[in-house]
C-alpha cells in the first residue's frame, strides 16, 4: 500500500489556511527576536503561498494556469528554505523552532503527496 495519501484535492484544501497562518503566527508568537527576517521570511512565503495557490490547476485554484506538479515542488524548495534560513541566519529560539517545524511539515506533505496519475486507469496499450 502506497503511503502517499495527500491527494490534490486533500492538498487545496490545505493551501489557504497554510497561507493565511504562515501571514498571523509571525505576529501571534512574537516572532522576530533573533532576527527581524524570522518575521517577515514567513510573511512573505505566506503572501506568495496565497498567489501560487490561486494560481494553481485545481479544484480551489481561481485562475489555474500553474501545473500542479510545479505548486508540490515550490512547496519543496519551501520546506527546504525553512529548514536552512533559520540554521543560516542564526535563528534562535521560537523563531529557530517555528522555522524547523513548519520547515519539516511542508517536506512531510509533499513526501506524502500522492502522484497525480495514482488512482487513474492506466492507458490502454497500442495492440
Amino acid at each position: 500500500m502506497d503511503p502517499r495519501f495527500v491527494t490534490k484535492t486533500i492538498h487545496a484544501y490545505l493551501d489557504y489556511p497554510v497561507a493565511v497562518t504562515l501571514m498571523a503566527a509571525p505576529f501571534l508568537l512574537g516572532l522576530g527576536d533573533s532576527s527581524p527576517i524570522a518575521q517577515w521570511l514567513s510573511v512573505a512565503v505566506g503572501a506568495a503561498a496565497l498567489l501560487l495557490t490561486l494560481l494553481t490547476d485545481h479544484h480551489l485554484g481561481v485562475i489555474r494556469v500553474l501545473p500542479y506538479s510545479l505548486h508540490v515542488a515550490v512547496d519543496g524548495v519551501v520546506g527546504v528554505v525553512f529548514i536552512a534560513a533559520p540554521l543560516i541566519l542564526g535563528f534562535t529560539g521560537i523563531d529557530l523552532f517555528y522555522y524547523l517545524a513548519n520547515g519539516l511539515a511542508v517536506l512531510a506533505v509533499v513526501g506524502l503527496n500522492q502522484p497525480e496519475s495514482a488512482g487513474r486507469a492506466p492507458a490502454p496499450s497500442p495492440a
